[in-house]
């Protein structure tokens, strides 16, 4: 009985591995396609895109580089030349604040609020496929593993970044 259940944990593993492995790819694959099918209009990487959101959760006053940084857990310098960039390619602006002239915010202009609208569609249409298919009782375990999933992968990205601080 006990080699019944370790052949099962094993089979469930590997599918649950090889799972995760396509999903991720899979939605890489398909923002990286969408990307490229409005390449006329959307002059930007993926990454970008990823920062677009992060500055819409801003609200109205937008982030500071800072605020960006830290959510995104890059570099100062990293987001100080794609927001640059992408002050040049007119989805952000730049705009100095009123209570104290020092700090920067970025916030996104009409057209990074028209394309980040339409990524955030996508991601909508990606949860609605899987939550419109399953029941409350399989949604509440479905966040459990997911939840779990994240944190095992921020526990191994400080573990990561501790080593690399180190150096």
């Amino acid at each position: 009985m006990s080699g019944k259940v370790t052949n099962m944990t094993d089979e469930f593993s590997s599918e649950l591995n090889d799972l995760l492995v396509g999903v991720f790819r899979s939605v890489m694959k398909l923002e990286e396609l969408i990307l490229k099918s409005v390449e006329d209009q959307i002059d930007l990487s993926i990454s970008e895109l990823h920062m677009l959101d992060a500055i819409s959760k801003g609200g109205g006053l937008g982030l500071t580089i800072s605020d960006i940084a830290q959510k995104l857990e890059i570099t100062l310098p990293s987001v100080t030349v794609a927001i640059n960039k992408m002050v040049r390619k007119g989805y952000v602006q730049k705009l100095r604040s009123v209570k104290d002239g020092r700090v920067i915010h970025v916030v996104l202009t009409r057209q990074g609020k028209r394309i980040n609208t339409a990524h955030r569609y996508f991601h909508e249409q990606m949860v609605r496929s899987v939550s419109g298919t399953i029941g409350d009782e399989e949604k509440k375990v479905l966040l459990t593993g997911m939840r779990n999933l994240n944190a095992f992968f921020n526990r191994k990205i400080d573990i990561m970044g501790k080593r690399q601080s180190i150096r």
